[in-house]
């Protein structure tokens, strides 16, 4: 054993083998870990906020959705299925907005409401009511 690692060093003094030690290997793989996590850090924050935004869009939609349907059909109460279908001269929107981790809209009673899921945060428990614009999406995480 002894002599294999003097043979490689003389090798190695020589010119002959080239590439990194182990310890310059491990201490390259550490920096890298640390920089990835100050990265991942760094951004942790815009996956709530484009959550956010996400639902002020999606809420807006399906507002100007129904608007337009009742414009069209006056005494009629809106569904779902009416804003995505073409049996009532739509569809009004191409698809349901669907973001169950941050947020669900519903339609009852020809209104739109909003349910955000409870979260790990003891401030805020979830919601579940009428959207009221993008005020109603605050909980939204």
């Amino acid at each position: 054993m002894i002599s294999t690692y003097q043979r490689l060093k003389r090798r190695r003094d020589a010119g002959e083998i080239d590439g990194f030690t182990l310890i310059e290997l491990l201490i390259v793989i550490v920096v890298l870990g640390i920089l990835a996590a100050v990265v991942i850090f760094a951004l942790g924050g815009v996956t709530g906020k484009s959550a956010l935004a996400a639902c002020q869009a999606d809420g807006a939609t399906v507002s100007t959705a129904i608007s337009a349907f009742n414009a069209q059909n006056p005494g009629t109460v809106v569904t779902q299925s009416y804003l995505t279908s073409s049996s009532a001269g739509g569809p009004y929107i191409q698809s349901w907005p669907s973001n169950g981790t941050h947020y669900t809209f519903s339609i009852s009673g020809g209104a739109l409401n909003i349910t955000t899921p409870a979260t790990t945060s003891p401030s805020f428990a979830g919601y579940s009511g009428p959207y009221n614009g993008p005020a109603s999406c605050v909980g939204v995480q």
